[in-house]
């Protein structure tokens, strides 16, 4: 009577107790904390030696600890999945809850773009609209800078240089990861690695090149200068949506990264193989994400 109680008659798999859920919060917490002491501060550097050391302006070592908390609560709690996986727990009622789960987070990620792209699309379509505002105090000076877009004063960049490359190394790992998926699903375990192995490089090359373009930019002022000293917006919401979106890649590359080596593990069969499909979804999002930025904000309104 008690191995038929030990053993489940369903699909559906209760996973064991895990401390992950609590120590992601912690640290995350943390993180979130340290994040707010390193760019604002909270105590002042004469409050103590001890708050000083931790608590004032500019301290980064809160925010780092949060982060490496962060970072082995993924490691862990996503290696237990791995297990579970491996031991069998994963029925087809559980992976399509997983499947569910990977398109419900894809659309969140889309609704966050989608509030950069109304910010942005709300001052270049209506920007026009501010020159109808009252004269109240300073805002007159921002106002007229944002009836126009690009604001006065901003230089932006041109669409057709490392913004098209950027474009182009995308396209191209899109490509590579189907080749990859596709290997695996009939079996080609080398056609297989040397798409992702490639995907991945080209991951790696995007963020080189976005780096280099933040870093002329920053370098030459090109958004942030005397002459556009009320245009900050621009420069505001092309960080914002771009920096957000390269993150995306960073996570992405890692993501496909570690496919690549659970596929060198042996890992991965052409019938079971959801964290690389779910790893190609996410790739796939990115890339589109991608064309957007390249086409409004880059082109059409740049």
């Amino acid at each position: 009577m008690a191995d038929a109680h030990a053993v489940p008659h369903h699909d559906y798999h209760l996973v064991n107790p895990s401390p992950w859920p609590l120590v992601a919060s912690i640290a995350v917490t943390i993180m979130m904390i340290g994040a707010v002491i390193w760019m604002k501060g909270l105590a002042p550097a004469e409050s103590g030696p001890v708050a000083a050391a931790l608590l004032a302006k500019g301290d980064k070592a809160l925010f780092f600890a949060g982060l490496a908390g962060v970072l082995v609560s993924m490691f862990g709690w996503w290696s237990d999945v791995i297990k579970e996986s491996r031991a069998g727990d994963h029925t087809p009622v559980v992976s399509l809850g997983l499947r569910y789960g990977m398109m419900l987070f894809i659309a969140s990620e889309v609704m966050f773009f989608v509030a950069f792209f109304w910010m942005f699309f709300d001052m270049a379509l209506f920007n026009e609209a501010r020159t109808l505002i009252p004269e109240v105090g300073n805002w007159t000076d921002t106002a007229a800078a944002w009836s126009t877009w690009p604001p006065k004063g901003v230089e932006v960049l041109d669409p057709w240089q490392l913004p098209l490359l950027n474009t182009i190394i995308l396209l191209l790992s899109g490509t590579t990861v189907t080749w990859a998926h596709h290997a695996l699903q009939v079996g080609d375990r080398k056609g297989a690695k040397t798409g992702l192995l490639i995907t991945v490089l080209l991951g790696a090359l995007f963020t080189g090149v976005q780096a280099y373009e933040y870093q002329h930019i920053i370098h030459e002022h090109l958004f942030f200068n005397e002459e556009a000293a009320n245009s900050g917006l621009y420069g505001s919401i092309f960080f914002m949506a771009t920096g957000f979106h390269g993150f995306h890649v960073l996570v992405g590359s890692i993501f496909l990264l570690v496919c690549l080596l659970r596929l060198y593990a042996g890992q991965m069969t052409p019938e079971k193989h959801f964290g690389f499909e779910a790893a190609a979804w996410y790739w796939h999002f990115v890339d589109v994400v991608w064309l957007f930025l390249f086409a409004f904000v880059y082109v059409a309104f740049g």
